[in-house]
């Protein structure tokens, strides 16, 4: 507002003393300041204060002593003296008669008949013509801003404008606004005053006055302000009204510059604030300008973003007066000011370059580093975000900040890296070849000093990792990845094109960095000391992983092997999250050739010796073993993660492999052997959240290679022993308790039985250690164990050991178990010292069950063989599933060789060893539960303690329970081994035991019709045998279908046995049919009629030898016709009772007549059963 200038603002001294009302400061205002305050000062000193204090009353008087020598203060009090209440209505009317007029400048109740122009008639006229001539002509301006709809327009109005009277026109003003608030709210007169001359200097006086409305004005103003300012002539006179309003109040300027970022309103007026801001400390980093900006485009929102990016674009095209052009000289000043001295774009020779205290090179002082990075960052925005578009000079400038050389501090490092950033962000800033040598040569510089910035700044993360991925990103034409890292290490998105970064690539590929420089350079690049995921930035981990992706390294023939595992060495929680990604694109490169053309070019795997070092302490012990270790827990997973991923990419890479003649070398089972794996995962279970994905990575590598490590009942267990009852056990443990050492324990051991009670307390005290604690004492457990097995061991002894083995197997399973089977080896095969190992077990399983014979009758130790029983069969799985991988393909393939031409041999290898390998896991299973279902048949003792003693607890019983629930297991996992080992057949003893003990042998109703179709006999008597007790047990539709076809096959096979075959097959058989009938009694007729039929084909055969034959089936017939007069009801004798048998008659007897027996007292046991039934 150019039309103000000149005239006497509010000072910010006056105005905050008005403020404070400080009396003192008031007093110290000269002549012209105090007038500009008078209206309100009059006012205070007339009207009746609601402050009744004695120092309020000494403060009136001082205002009034200061009020007694300006003579215009007589005008403003004949101005208060007037009747303000009748003014208030006539202007209420007035408004009135204006509405229904339609706005138009009519007869006036306020001011009539002006006799001359409004200035002389205001010179003229008495306080009340005064009051109503200003009024008049603020509203007809109020009422014109309601009108326009938005629309800024520029009231001419004689009484605002003329020289003379602005003074008295502005106490007018103000007197009216303090006296009628309600008809002349102070936002809509501040308002109205932006649409005439001298608006801003009447809005300072009227807010000066009322200082108590500062903020609501300017929130009023910005709230009605337009979007963007700088393109209207009303928002410029906004703009400059609100910026002389925070002139006089300093300190809220900050608050209405947040006020403008909050409603969007105002951008140059933002600027415009943060331009005329003076910090109290002149020292600061980062100059507000910068601070505000930044945060504009670079802060979380969006729509503020959007906001002042267009002010940026719409104000490059207006002269060079408007506020962003101001901005820009602004931060070109600043920009210049931290400039390295004397620099320019000379560029010097190489021997300058060489000279560090060269004028031309002087380094960026360490005290403007942040600043310096700031402005970067600064210009990468409203480049890039707003699309600023550099001058000439701005560009110039910034290339000499870019390439200038900071020092080798944290500060330093990331100025550096910002500069390369800008530099690949907007290369249109090299225009001249000078330019772009000037650009190279700081690149060299770069990568002649990354070493030194590195270790003298003490920062991990350099810029030389930059430049090596950015080289490699430009080597793989990755250009996306390279602007995606840019947008990174610049904190902002920006549209970069592709395109754009081709000159660039030129430069780096073929002058800086060529690929055989870039692989040459990360080898010797120092690993990250301590790498875990708290570390931020560009790594070397980082550009080795490019490299290894890019396949550089076997290009060039550069062994990055030991690069790989110092790093893997140097790791802690929480893991990196380029770490895993890494070890893969590292297996990757050992097992595939970089090219079909040179198969050898591939990396060395890491040596055994290497990895055994990171699984020992620093005693060289094994870790399990117990004692400090050298390398932390991370490093130790890792290296578990990258074998066991390694062995099974090497699995799923043979066919590749053997076709390429090349086989790389596995690692062996002895070291294997030598790593605490399931130990190592159960830490991990603790450390899940800061492994990130490898604890589940390691899940499922060994739910693939190592099955008997993942058992369902193991993680079971692991809940038992780490849950809440165990965690409270462990803290009533007090720390001052007796330890007890391996020896004691041993020496206990020894002593059995007489030392029960110290093995007692011993292994009572081991049950409050946790797994890992119990290590150093599985030598002494497992290898006394054989002990236990003498007479007189108290059970809660064997109870105990077992609960202590089960915890110790949630921690060092597959060793345990070897230590567990050689103990157990019965007494003269421990003689011999034949120890098995890990190979010798997963090979042969069923060495578990070769044990001493007494573990079968010990439930506790036999509880724990089974459960290895069942890992190994797993392994077992696992390991001629290996096996067979490892040499299938390379067999096959010489095969090939071998047989050229020959259509259909390389195949049958194949299919002959697969084959033959499930036939041998077959043979494993089916062995092993004929072998456990031999255990649960009782010795002849024990069949005489159970007929002597009807209870059901006993040692037998409980074996029992433990080998069904484990069969029942294996059926479900395998149905194939329940048909294989019913196919077999068993004792049938044992079929109402594992009918009853085994839920899952209900499958086995799906093949006995298979198992009735085979021709061997007693196959079929089996089946006939099994099918009754299921149909006891599972009463189903099904069943009811197989026992009617068991039914028809036996009256077929009573057609075409032969006479020694009919009696070997019915004598059993004839008493399943009882069974059949209590469970379905629909079958009774049919298997009456089967008897009858068997009677008749028996009687007809002795009927020469036997004279009671032809009564025997008459009495059949009977039984057939009437089987309910077969018993005396109320439980009397039978009308037809068998005749008496002795054992002699029976014996001697003719096989038909044996069988005909056996028919009639089949028939009476359907009889009786049934009737029992009813």
């Amino acid at each position: 507002m150019a039309d103000s200038m000149g005239l006497q603002f509010v000072s910010p001294y006056a105005f905050e003393a008005m403020q404070k009302v400080d009396v003192v400061r008031l007093a110290a205002l000269s002549d012209p300041e105090l007038r500009l305050l008078l209206p309100c000062l009059v006012r205070m000193a007339l009207c009746a204060p609601a402050d009744q204090s004695q120092t309020w009353a000494q403060d009136k008087k001082l205002i009034l002593r200061l009020l007694s020598g300006v003579e215009a203060v007589n005008s403003i009090v004949a101005l208060l003296s007037v009747d303000f209440h009748a003014l208030e209505q006539d202007a209420r009317k007035e408004q009135q008669l204006r509405h229904k007029a339609g706005g138009s400048n009519g007869e006036s109740i306020l001011v009539s008949q002006l006799q001359h122009g409004l200035t002389l008639e205001f010179e003229h006229s008495d306080p009340l013509r005064r009051l109503r001539l200003a009024l008049s002509e603020l509203l007809a301006i109020m009422n014109k801003v309601v009108d326009s709809n938005g629309e800024f327009f520029l009231k001419s109005s004689e009484l605002f404008e003329s020289p003379v009277y602005l003074e008295e026109v502005a106490d007018v003003l103000c007197i009216l606004q303090a006296e009628l608030p309600s008809l002349l709210p102070i936002v809509d007169v501040a308002e109205a005053l932006l649409h005439v001359r001298n608006g801003d200097w009447f809005l300072c006086l009227l807010v000066a006055n009322v200082p108590d409305s500062f903020n609501e004005v300017c929130r009023g103003l910005i709230k009605n302000g337009e979007r963007q300012d700088e393109e209207s002539v009303g928002g410029r006179r906004r703009t400059e009204a609100l910026r002389q309003l925070c002139q006089m109040n300093p300190s809220q300027a900050l608050n209405i510059r947040a006020m403008v970022v909050e409603e969007c309103h105002l951008p140059g007026l933002g600027v415009a604030l943060t331009l005329d801001y003076k910090p109290d400390s002149a020292d600061e980093a980062v100059s507000p300008l910068v601070s505000y900006v930044s945060g504009l485009l670079l802060g979380t929102n969006s729509k503020v973003r959007t906001w002042f990016s267009m002010f940026i674009r719409n104000g490059q095209k207006r002269e060079s007066s408007s506020v962003l052009w101001q901005m820009r000289r602004q931060l070109l000043l600043e920009l210049v000011a931290i400039l390295p001295r004397s620099r320019s774009t000379h560029v010097p020779n190489d021997g300058d370059m060489d000279e560090g205290g060269g004028s031309g090179y002087s380094g960026l002082r360490e005290e403007h580093v942040v600043k310096a990075s700031a402005l970067l960052r600064l210009y990468c925005a409203l480049m890039g975000i707003a699309g600023l578009r550099p001058t000439d000079e701005e560009a110039e400038q910034l290339l000499q900040l870019m390439t200038s050389r900071p020092p080798a501090t944290p500060a330093g490092v990331r100025f550096v890296s910002l500069s390369f950033c800008k530099l690949l962000a907007f290369p249109t800033l090299v225009s001249t070849p000078e330019q772009e040598q000037l650009m190279v040569m700081w690149l060299s510089w770069m990568i002649k000093e990354e070493e030194y910035f590195e270790s003298a700044a003490g920062v991990s993360a350099s810029f030389g990792e930059m430049l090596l991925l950015v080289a490699m990103y430009f080597h793989s034409n990755q250009l996306s990845s390279i602007i995606e890292l840019v947008c990174s290490t610049l904190g902002m998105k920006i549209a970069i094109k592709p395109s754009s970064l081709s000159k660039m690539k030129t430069i780096f590929t073929q002058e800086i960095f060529t690929e055989q420089v870039v692989t040459a350079h990360a080898v010797r690049v120092a690993v990250t000391n301590n790498l875990s995921a708290n570390i931020s930035g560009f790594l070397p981990i980082h550009c080795i992983y490019q490299l290894l992706r890019s396949r550089a390294f076997t290009k060039h023939k550069v062994s990055i092997k030991d690069w790989i595992y110092r790093q893997l060495c140097e790791t802690t929680t929480p893991i990196h999250t380029q770490l895993i990604p890494l070890i893969d694109a590292y297996i990757n490169s050992i097992l595939t050739p970089a090219s079909k053309a040179n198969p050898e070019a591939t990396n060395q795997p890491i040596t055994e010796q290497e990895i055994l070092n990171v699984f020992q302490n620093s005693a060289g012990v094994a870790v399990f073993i117990g004692g400090r270790q050298r390398y932390s827990i991370t490093t130790q997973l890792l290296i578990l993660y990258y074998i066991l991923s390694y062995e099974e990419n090497l699995l799923a890479s043979t066919k590749q492999l053997a076709l390429m003649q090349k086989k790389p070398k596995s690692y062996s089972a002895a070291l294997m052997d030598q790593i605490p794996i399931k130990y190592l995962v159960t830490q991990a279970q603790g450390l899940q959240q800061e492994l990130g994905g490898l604890h589940s990575a390691l899940l499922r590598l060994l739910a693939t290679n190592y099955p008997h490590l993942c058992l369902v009942e193991d993680w079971v267990c692991e809940e038992e022993v780490t849950g809440t009852l165990p965690l409270l056990r462990k803290m009533m443990l007090p720390s001052n308790t007796c330890r007890y050492t391996q020896s004691q324990l041993h020496q206990a051991f020894q002593k059995l039985p007489s030392s029960s009670p110290r093995l007692m307390r011993i292994l009572e005290h081991l049950t409050l250690l946790s797994p890992a604690d119990l290590i150093p004492y599985a030598e002494a457990l497992t290898s006394s164990t054989a002990l236990l097995l003498e007479p007189a061991v108290p059970r809660r002894i064997l109870q105990t050991l077992n609960k202590l083995w089960m915890g110790l197997n949630t921690v060092m399973p597959r060793r345990l178990w070897v230590m567990t089977v050689n103990a157990l080896q019965p007494s003269a095969k421990l003689l011999r010292q034949q120890k098995y190992t890990q190979n010798d077990l997963m090979v042969d399983p069923l060495i578990v069950l070769r044990c001493d014979q007494r573990v079968y009758r010990c439930p506790p130790l036999m509880d724990i063989v089974l459960h290895m029983l069942n890992g190994y069969l797993l392994a077992s799985k696992a390991y001629l599933h290996c096996h067979l991988k490892e040499t299938a393909d390379f067999d096959r393939q010489n095969q090939t060789v071998s047989n050229l031409g020959i259509q259909g041999q390389p195949d049958t290898p194949e299919v002959t060893r697969e084959e033959l390998k499930n036939a041998l896991l077959a043979a494993q299973d089916s062995a092993a539960v004929q072998i456990l279902l031999e255990v649960c048949l009782p010795t002849t003792e024990e069949q005489q303690l159970g007929a002597n003693s009807e209870s059901l607890l006993s040692d037998l019983r409980e074996v029992q329970c433990l080998i069904c629930c484990l069969l029942h297991q294996m059926f479900i996992a395998d149905p194939n081994i329940a048909k294989l080992v019913h196919f077999q057949g068993y004792p049938q003893a044992l079929l109402p035991l594992t009918v009853a003990g085994i839920p899952s042998i209900h499958i086995c109703l799906d093949f006995i019709p298979e198992l009735l179709a085979q021709p061997q006999l007693e196959k079929q008597i089996f089946a006939i045998q099994l099918l009754s007790y299921l149909c006891t047990q599972y009463a189903l539709p099904k069943s009811l279908s197989v026992a009617r076809l068991a039914i028809s096959v036996m009256g077929t096979l009573l057609t075409v046995l032969t006479h020694a075959k009919r009696f070997a097959f019915f004598m059993p058989t004839l008493p399943c049919l009882v069974a059949f009938c209590q469970a379905f009694p629909p079958l009774y007729d049919d298997v009456a009629a089967l008897l009858v039929q068997v009677g008749q084909v028996c009687a007809s055969d002795v009927a020469t030898k036997a004279r009671d034959i032809d009564p025997l089936i008459t009495r059949l017939q009977y039984l057939k016709e009437k089987p309910q007069e077969a018993a005396v009801p109320g439980g009397g004798s039978s009308k037809l009772t068998l005749p008496q048998r002795t054992a002699e008659e029976m014996g001697g007897a003719d096989p038909d007549v044996q069988l005909c027996y056996c028919v009639e007292a089949t028939f009476m046991d359907i009889i009786s059963s049934t009737l029992h039934g009813l």
